[in-house]
């Protein structure tokens, strides 16, 4: 790390965690690229919410889920 990176981090890490919260959200707004992606991503979501509030889609626990990955992708 270069010298004026660390002092930034120092002053960084002096912030209250709100503040830490807030600048860290606006650094990775920063690196989205794509915004045109990061939208789709958002619909999506969206709409993935929404069918489970309808009912449309069943929830599975996260235990399961789980399982389900790390059998699929060991290691």
């Amino acid at each position: 790390m270069n010298p004026s990176l660390e002092t930034l981090q120092a002053e960084v890490l002096l912030l209250s965690s709100a503040d830490r919260a807030k600048l860290l959200d606006s650094l990775i707004a920063s690196l989205d690229a794509d915004a045109e992606a990061e939208a789709a991503w958002d619909a999506l979501a969206d709409a993935r919410e929404q069918a489970l509030r309808d009912g449309a889609v069943d929830a599975l626990p996260l235990e399961e889920v789980m399982a389900r990955l790390e059998a699929r992708f060991p290691g």
